[in-house]
């Protein structure tokens, strides 16, 4: 019989915190990855100090506030060498970054602790979402966080499921995280890798 105790410090929690564990798997020192939705900077802070000083970090937003807050994040820390911020959506990532890349991470929806009504839409989401799948190298992941908490949320997740279904599985795996007991608008993780 197994003991529990070998088990206390694995805690199932939220589609973010998921999204966090398989970067961290998966991401090596050296590596390019991408941060389509960079936020207040959190995951682009991981994601510098993941693939160390010879990697590299492209991360985009819309907002001038979020490149801000993520720049000065990253200023504090020393790692901002690391990272290629732009204020551009993340439906340009063609435009510039240079593939192939390991992971991209997707966090959707509105800036935390900003204006909630400027919020990602799947017409520039899905754009973005291809770009990401075509940079891709062999087992290369794409990690994206839904949260269908609100109108266009909604939307876009269920877009979001309908194209990555639709995926072709000798190309990619698709696996989706949602939490079923959390109730209507909590946000789902999802993971594609290429093959």
């Amino acid at each position: 019989m197994v003991s529990s105790a070998l088990f206390l410090d694995y805690i199932l929690r939220s589609a973010r915190f998921i999204a966090a564990d398989v970067f961290r798997q998966v991401i090596r020192p050296g590596d390019t990855v991408v941060d389509a939705t960079m936020g207040n900077g959190h995951d682009t802070l991981t994601l510098c100090q993941l693939v160390g000083p010879e990697g590299k970090v492209y991360a985009f937003d819309v907002q001038s506030a979020a490149v801000e807050n993520t720049r000065a994040r990253l200023l504090e820390t020393g790692v901002l060498d690391r990272a290629q911020l732009y204020c551009l959506g993340h439906e340009h990532m063609l435009e510039k970054v240079e593939g192939p890349v390991t992971a991209v991470v997707f966090n959707l929806g509105w800036l935390p602790g900003g204006d909630k009504s400027v919020t990602t839409l799947w017409e520039t989401t899905e754009k973005a979402v291809r770009s990401a799948l075509s940079l891709l190298k062999p087992l290369g992941v794409c990690i994206i966080c839904a949260y269908p908490g609100h109108q266009e949320g909604d939307r876009e997740r269920g877009e979001l499921s309908k194209l990555l279904a639709q995926l072709p599985p000798q190309q990619y795996n698709v696996l989706g995280h949602k939490f079923l007991n959390a109730g209507p608008g909590a946000p789902e993780c999802f993971v594609i890798q290429r093959q």
